[in-house]
């Protein structure tokens, strides 16, 4: 059985995965943005193998959760799953930078960096990605006028390129991406028309699978389909340009 962390797993798929994994036997590391909502797990987080607290867009917070994990022991997989969508405005977070970047980006970055290094890593995308701008100017936010949908297709295009860096860069570790759909969770709505649970599926069955399409890397999945990504995620070029970026943001270098 695996040790699995999930980011953002007090509701939503996060949630759905982990009531799955549990299911099947696993030791699941919870995680809740408050310790209010670590108190609104109840009985799964006693079934867990432990709940950390930390808000994803704060830095500081980041870091203290990755200390909580490595604390725990060694995770066999991670799933970065937490993630904001249509921020009314850029927002601003205890460092300063866009929440929507904060969250979505920065956070799965740092805690990749940060965290001991499990053998899989699942990063958490959207189709929405192949609508983000490849150029990587302001990608905080600093200067452009602020625009929500487009700062979410970013912040997609560039956890989805992070998941392929890892692929490239770590031999060693299955790192892909997940887009789960237009799923009807609190941030689908209730309305979205694809099907939830091969939303959280994919996640579980890349985190724990021995099935040979689950042990592969540097894949892109919806359904537990692989599809092509942007091309921009896919180029090697990009991903290291964004990566450094995201070191310059962060004040750590994830591959040396």
């Amino acid at each position: 059985m695996a040790r699995i962390f999930i980011t953002g797993s007090a509701d939503g798929l996060g949630l759905a995965a982990a009531r799955t994994l549990l299911r099947g036997g696993h030791d699941v590391v919870l995680h809740a943005r408050t310790p209010r909502r670590a108190n609104d797990l109840g009985d799964l987080a006693a079934q867990a193998a432990g709940v950390v607290v930390g808000d994803l867009s704060s830095a500081a917070e980041t870091r203290s959760l990755a200390d909580q994990v490595n604390s725990i022991g060694r995770m066999d997989a991670v799933i970065h799953n937490a993630g904001r969508y249509l921020e009314p405005a850029r927002g601003t977070t205890p460092e300063g930078h866009a929440r929507t970047l904060a969250v979505n980006t920065l956070a799965p970055y740092l805690l990749t960096a940060l965290i001991d290094r499990p053998d899989r890593l699942i990063y958490l995308s959207s189709g929405l990605h192949r609508s983000g701008s490849d150029s990587l100017e302001d990608i905080d936010w600093t200067a452009r006028r602020w625009n929500s949908g487009q700062a979410y297709s970013e912040s997609k295009l560039y956890v989805t390129a992070l998941a392929l860096a890892v692929a490239r860069r770590w031999p060693s570790v299955l790192g892909n991406a997940v887009d789960p759909g237009w799923v009807p969770t609190k941030m689908g709505g209730p309305g979205a028309p694809d099907d939830l649970e091969m939303g959280y599926l994919t996640q579980t069955w890349l985190a724990t699978s021995h099935d040979p399409a689950a042990l592969t890397s540097g894949g892109y999945w919806h359904h537990q389909q692989r599809h092509p990504p942007a091309p921009a995620a896919l180029d090697p070029c990009f991903q290291d340009r964004l990566l450094d970026e995201l070191a310059e943001l962060t004040g750590i270098r994830l591959f040396r």
